[in-house]
């Protein structure tokens, strides 16, 4: 169930990156990681540190809510 939640939310930074028309590896460059590191995030298998997401909220324009905040489990079943 929270799996489902934290996928949500990174479709949504894959969202925001690519309306800017980034690839991970141009992401990656810009905040100062590897093309590997975002496609963990994107993926769900690596949490980034509060210090990275800041970074890549800066460089898509994005809140942190936005890009990076989970609902309390049961609160996306309530939404759909």
């Amino acid at each position: 169930m929270m799996r489902q939640v934290m996928t949500m939310k990174n479709i949504k930074l894959k969202m925001a990156r690519v309306e800017h028309d980034l690839s991970q590896a141009e992401l990656a460059e810009k905040v100062g990681v590897s093309r590997q590191t975002i496609g963990l995030i994107e993926s769900g298998k690596y949490n980034p540190s509060l210090n990275l997401c800041l970074k890549i909220c800066y460089v898509l324009d994005k809140t942190l809510d936005e890009l990076f905040w989970r609902d309390p489990p049961g609160q996306a079943e309530k939404a759909e």
